[in-house]
């Protein structure tokens, strides 16, 4: 028989808020000692009332908890739980330490005199008029969202979600959400379909009705999406949506029928895509054509000539396929030069480069990244933008400027790193390519795909259209450097090999995980800082294949938080705490602060009244609000898929049986070739010939190569 419990919300433990799973410690009604509760609670704040139905239960290692069956929440009354709600960050302008001043002086009264007499805050220290401004104007918002609060708390949205649902529909919430609560997946980021299906059970949506089976086939072709499938075979794309919806075939294909005849998706005879990637595969084909058929603006030159001249002038000699791919640079109007780590990729830019600048020739160099672009730029000495910045991005208009209509200025344009540029990137910037312009695409097909959908670069090649240039041999002065030695033996599929106490790559062999954290703590903060003389956080960076378990990277990153960051001041978001000084990472591209999905950076500021956290990316400020602390995450380790187009001084890499799944040779090449002073793996010779063995990478579907061909 379930037990009722009420109390406030003293602290959260854990949160997952895409299925809303919750740990937290909530101080009881009638008890003495708060107690833990879990279930689903939708982005729980810290001071809400909550009553709840559910049953006690002992689990083995963290003793007694209530599991929570069914809650409400409600604005709290009892002054603890109004500091906790004050101090939660929902009222801009009150942090943690101002609830507390507020609640001292106001107690029960507090909410009271914040609704009706704002004034008398001035009586409080450190408020003075322009904070009380603040305040109520903050306090008025969340009056006019109350009402969307109250309705979407009675069907389990936590406040949290609630501002974020009104930011984007304003007064229509309520009627958007009665009409079809399935929008929240697709409209709000942080509400997934799991989150949005619950909802919608609570409001009386049957579970086989048109609604729900659009929006299941919507949510499932976005995961497709995430693993980097372009578009998702109809009759697979039919049973996994059976697997998750767990309705009959039939209403999934009527639904899928409809979703076509509308254009929420595209159904091309088998091949079922969501409506951006069928735009951005079939135009990159088409793009790609017509700009090989165009007349090239570069005038002919003696290829043979240019040749002599660069060796003499750059004072190198070139090996055959530098000069095969230097010759094709000045014949084509398209291709591609591909190699690994020291195989002259860069050489050949800087020749390039030497050549067709004597010829009064426009160039743009672009890259998918900050770090990459940096690096292009301090390789060849000439100005390389990341590819956003490059299509100049316009806010108000909410897409690209460069486009057909107003290309980019150039007639050469030279793509590093074209590897991690995905489906929908690559048909964005081709658009804005002017079709008398020559480009070429520089990359490492043998790395891992796009963290984005698709797998151009290798389509690209594998259509035959374009001319390609493969580099595979190792320079004499690359050969001296064990970590581009051992990254050619990966990619052959032949074990790395260690060779003594001078290497620039070490392997550490250790089976037990916690044993392997404990090393790679050591090696983070003490022993490669002493010995290399390198900076444990800016030069020293993690790569791990996981995000769950012992050397995952959500315990990683808590683990070197700790050891490189350590205290007790900062801002918590959900199960997440944020110090002073910490390295994060972008998670996704947002426009508006003109951050992107992958950029580091480091938190400069924490305003805890505020609840704000300034983090500067490459020396340029950007402003993150409660609501927006979702985007950010720690990343003193990160996933190898992250770490794509950057390269560090030092990376450390956990190797474990653990992480059978995505023991992959392109996954460990990718990570080795990230190092650029310094390789240490960590784990078991299994693991690492497990890794080195598998060449059988996932399957992504696309259709770029037979669209080229």
């Amino acid at each position: 028989m379930p037990e009722d419990l009420q109390g406030y919300i003293e602290s959260i433990t854990y949160t997952n808020e895409e299925n809303g799973y919750t740990i937290a410690r909530v101080k009881a009604h009638g008890l003495d000692e708060p107690v833990t509760i879990v279930g689903n609670l939708v982005s729980p704040v810290p001071g809400e009332m909550i009553s709840m139905k559910g049953e006690w239960s002992q689990h083995p290692k963290y003793g007694r908890q209530f599991k929570v069956l069914s809650y409400r929440t409600s604005v709290p009354a009892a002054v603890r739980g109004i500091e906790k709600y004050l101090g939660s960050g929902l009222i801009k302008g009150i942090g943690p330490e101002m609830a507390h001043r507020i609640v001292e002086r106001f107690g029960e009264s507090t909410l009271e005199v914040i609704e009706n007499d704002t004034q008398k805050l001035t009586q409080v220290e450190g408020i003075g008029r322009k904070r009380v401004e603040m305040i109520r104007e903050a306090w008025d918002e969340q009056r006019e969202i109350r009402g969307v609060m109250i309705f979407l708390q009675s069907h389990g949205v936590s406040p949290g979600y609630a501002a974020k649902i009104f930011k984007q529909y304003g007064n229509h919430a309520v009627n958007i959400v009665t009409e079809n609560p399935y929008r929240l997946a697709t409209d709000i980021f942080g509400i997934g379909f799991i989150t949005a299906d619950r909802i919608a059970e609570k409001m009386g949506f049957a579970r086989d009705s048109g609604a729900r089976a659009e929006a299941g086939i919507l949510h499932v072709l976005s995961q497709c999406t995430e693993e980097g499938h372009v578009y998702y075979p109809y009759n697979r794309l039919i049973q996994r949506c059976q697997e998750i919806l767990q309705i009959d075939r039939e209403i999934i294909a009527h639904a899928l029928e409809e979703l076509n005849r509308n254009e929420r998706l595209i159904l091309e005879e088998t091949a079922v895509y969501l409506p951006p990637y069928y735009v951005s595969e079939t135009g990159i084909a088409s793009f790609l054509i017509e700009l090989q058929n165009h007349r090239k603006r570069i005038r002919e030159i003696d290829s043979e000539m240019a040749v002599q001249w660069v060796q003499q002038r750059l004072d190198i000699t070139l090996a055959e396929k530098q000069v095969e791919a230097i010759k094709y640079t000045l014949k084509e109007k398209l291709m591609v030069i591909t190699g690994g780590p020291g195989t002259g990729k860069t050489t050949i830019m800087k020749a390039i480069l030497a050549i067709i600048s004597r010829i009064g020739i426009r160039i743009m160099l672009a890259a998918p990244t900050g770090r990459a672009a940096k690096r292009m730029s301090e390789a060849t000495g000439y100005e390389a933008k990341t590819i956003h910045r490059l299509l100049e991005y316009n806010l108000r208009a909410g897409g690209f400027r460069k486009n057909q209509l107003d290309p980019l200025k150039c007639d050469l344009l030279i793509l590093d790193e074209a590897s991690m540029i995905d489906t929908v990137l690559m048909y964005h910037l081709l658009k804005a390519v002017p079709l008398p312009a020559s480009l070429i695409f520089v990359g490492d097909v043998n790395q891992l795909p796009s963290v984005g959908a698709g797998n151009v670069l290798k389509d690209i090649i594998a259509s035959g259209r374009v001319p390609v240039v493969e580099l595979n041999e190792i320079f004499r002065q690359a050969r001296e450097s064990q970590i581009i030695v051992n990254a050619h033996r990966i990619h052959v599929g032949l074990a790395p090999e260690s060779s003594g106490q001078e290497s620039d790559f070490y392997f550490i062999m250790q089976e037990d995980p916690e044993k392997v954290l404990s090393i790679i703590l050591e090696l983070v903060g003490e022993r490669i800082p002493r010995r290399f003389h390198l900076d444990p956080v800016d030069d020293i960076q993690v790569l791990t294949p996981m995000h769950r378990g012992v050397v995952g990277v959500e315990n990683l990153n808590r683990e070197l938080q700790n050891t490189l960051n350590p205290g007790q001041d900062g801002i918590i978001r959900g199960s997440k705490k944020f110090r002073l000084h910490d390295k994060v990472m972008q998670i996704r591209n947002n426009y508006d602060k003109d951050v992107f999905n992958g950029d580091i950076g480091r938190i400069t500021r924490i305003e805890r009244e505020s609840m704000e956290v300034r983090v500067s990316f490459d020396g340029r400020e950007v402003c993150y609000g409660s609501a927006e602390l979702d985007e950010i995450v720690l990343a003193y380790a990160v996933s190898v898929h992250k770490a794509q187009g950057s390269e560090y001084p030092a990376v450390v890499i956990p190797v474990m049986t653990q992480h059978y799944i995505l023991l992959q040779r392109n996954l460990l090449y990718t990570a080795v070739t990230r190092g650029e002073k310094l390789v240490v793996l960590v784990g078991t010779k299994k693991a690492l010939n497990i890794a080195v063995k598998n060449d059988k990478t996932q399957k992504r579907y696309t259709l770029l190569k037979e669209r080229l061909k």
